[in-house]
């Protein structure tokens, strides 16, 4: 499940591929979760000509193959024939993020929701769009999802940090956590048991993004330890800015990863409740967050020495567990 959000390669990236690394004329500028209940169907855009579709889905999937190796090896585990609405879903992700972690600029994320709205008023503009408007009929996606994830950008904007668990938990049901919802949808799958489990593999996720990347994040002004975590543990701003690695340190660190992995081991329950090939994904998924705790755990908590990242060697155990219906441990 892929969350959505935010800037490194590897499984735990919360960096997509930028909307600018594919131009218009398609050229790659760059170098490189039984089925549940169904929602009623979103009245966007009917059919368009062949031809204009299958540009729009062309466009969607160069913006998602480009420099994001988590998602093509995510993509390689679904169905063929699902992979053009999963590159549509990201590709609107992808340009959102854009705007707000790159651009920083409100008023096209603001546009953007019109062109949303637009979609699902049946007057498409945009490829990502004609593309989207296109998924969202076909498998009865309602609207709420994607203006979450445009909620999550725009906090992006007015970084604050964060409080309590609680209070960064709430930013992942908006940040992450629509992503596992759409492709729940995708495989037809609309009920709360199976939603409320791929928000816990989705929060999981991106905890374990946020604690492998700390000292990335803390070059950016950004903290997303809550305050009173780091209160709780003896813990100060100006120790974490030193990358001071002690007792405290270790310690908070562990009671992270300790929630980052409970979130992760529960939610992978849901890959036994889907299809097989969609429960792949979610072990891919759910396993991978669980790679990147056992990899900041080896590491001793030092997530400022070196970033505790995934090898090629880890994505290929990764994809093969995944295959066997088997998860990290």
């Amino acid at each position: 499940m892929d969350g959505p959000a935010p800037r490194r390669r590897s499984l735990s990236d919360r960096r997509l591929p930028r909307a600018s690394d594919v131009d218009a004329g398609g050229a790659n500028r760059s170098s490189a979760c039984a089925p549940g209940a169904r929602a009623t169907p979103a009245p966007v855009a009917e059919p368009r000509g062949a031809a204009a579709l299958a540009e729009a889905y062309d466009f969607c999937s160069r913006l998602a193959r480009t420099h994001y190796e988590n998602f093509t090896i995510a993509s390689w585990l679904m169905p063929r024939a699902m992979r053009k609405h999963m590159h549509a879903i990201y590709a609107y992700a992808r340009m959102a993020d854009d705007f707000a972690d790159e651009e920083h600029d409100p008023a096209k994320l603001d546009e953007w929701e019109r062109e949303l709205d637009l979609a699902y008023a049946g007057a498409p503009r945009h490829p990502v769009f004609v593309a989207l408007a296109d998924t969202a009929r076909r498998f009865a996606i309602p609207r709420q999802p994607f203006a979450d994830l445009l909620k999550a950008f725009r906090s992006d904007l007015e970084f604050r940090g964060f409080e309590t668990i609680g209070d960064l938990l709430e930013y992942s049901r908006y940040s992450a956590n629509p992503v596992g919802r759409l492709v729940l949808y995708l495989f037809g799958y609309g009920d709360a048991e199976r939603q409320q489990l791929a928000d816990k593999v989705c929060s999981g996720l991106q905890l374990a993004n946020f604690w492998q990347d700390i000292a990335i994040d803390l070059d950016k002004g950004r903290v997303y330890l809550p305050r009173q975590d780091l209160a709780r543990f003896g813990v100060s701003l100006d120790e974490l800015r030193l990358h001071h690695t002690n007792s405290s340190f270790i310690a908070l660190m562990r009671h992270e990863a300790a929630g980052a992995r409970e979130l992760l081991v529960a939610g992978a329950a849901l890959a036994r409740m889907v299809d097989r090939r969609l429960g792949r994904d979610i072990m891919m998924f759910a396993g991978g967050g669980l790679a990147i705790l056992n990899a900041i755990e080896r590491a001793g908590y030092d997530v400022f020495r070196q970033r505790p990242a995934l090898g090629k060697l880890d994505y290929l155990r990764l994809g093969w567990r995944a295959l066997r219906g088997r998860l990290e441990t």
